[in-house]
């Protein structure tokens, strides 16, 4: 790779960062980016804090050796398990001109916009619910007026990548899951899906969910984030290439990779296996 070939680098676990790449490709189509699934050692939602952390900081390197000047964490788990120890422990020792940043963060600001009765729901994995992730942030930005409920939905990611979604199992699991949820907060006017699969299970999900509840899609919310960070931050953008190429890394098989992969991205991809 060329020396002033500075892509945005973009790390999940799996498949699902790829809903949250699209929506940034699609706002932002003039930056290069290199896109790396983790498929080799999915999932991570059941891993523990150190494994998660372990992992995303191969990978957060792996992606810096390869010109990455920022990186965006596209993994709701390693966003919560992983993020904060990277930017805290690993960049001032290695770069602290690079950046990498996660997806709970954007998604928690707007969080004020949507809710009238200060009640929210989280759908996410177990890894992202027990971190308490959303409700430290939300309680951050809120000064604890927002009464934030959890609810793990182990089932999901199993049914979205093993390409089980129109299978009668995502019907109950997904309705179980959401009727959890309110039975647990009947007031809750908005619901974020915690995990970048999610958006996959969508029909279903809304099939299941109140009409009057607004649900909020991390996708578009992370794109508009990353578009205001890049005009904020000038010294940033400016050492991120602009080729508006897109270059799809593995851990897993790279035809799997690829037989799977366009089903979240939306269109058919072609993928590099790399180890980390």
């Amino acid at each position: 790779m060329q020396e002033n070939n500075h892509p945005i680098g973009i790390f999940d676990s799996g498949y699902g960062g790829l809903t949250i790449l699209k929506s940034i490709v699609d706002q932002l189509p003039q930056y290069d980016y290199i896109y790396l699934g983790d498929n080799a050692r999915t999932p991570y939602g059941s891993r523990s804090f150190d494994v998660v952390y372990e992992y995303t900081r191969q990978a957060v390197m792996k992606l810096f050796s390869m010109g990455c000047q920022l990186v965006i964490l596209a993994c709701n788990t390693a966003s919560a398990k992983a993020l904060r120890s990277i930017q805290q422990n690993d960049l001032p020792g290695f770069d602290p001109s690079r950046r990498v940043l996660g997806v709970i963060r954007p998604s928690v600001e707007k969080i004020p916009l949507f809710t009238k009765t200060g009640h929210v729901g989280i759908l996410g994995t177990m890894g992202t619910v027990i971190s308490d992730s959303y409700p430290l942030e939300i309680a951050k930005i809120s000064g604890n007026q927002i009464t934030v409920t959890q609810e793990a939905c182990p089932m999901w990611v199993p049914l979205v990548e093993n390409e089980e979604i129109s299978n009668p199992a995502a019907d109950y699991f997904v309705q179980k899951n959401i009727n959890n949820l309110f039975r647990k907060d009947a007031d809750i006017d908005t619901v974020i899906l915690g995990c970048t699969h999610y958006p996959l299970l969508l029909p279903t999900i809304l099939k299941y969910l109140p009409s009057h509840v607004t649900l909020i899609d991390q996708g578009p919310i992370v794109a508009n984030s990353l578009e205001d960070y890049l005009l904020r931050h000038p010294e940033i953008e400016q050492n991120c290439s602009k080729g508006s190429s897109i270059r799809f890394l593995t851990t897993e098989s790279d035809e799997i990779f690829k037989s799977r992969a366009g089903m979240y991205f939306g269109r058919p991809i072609s993928a590099e296996k790399i180890s980390l």
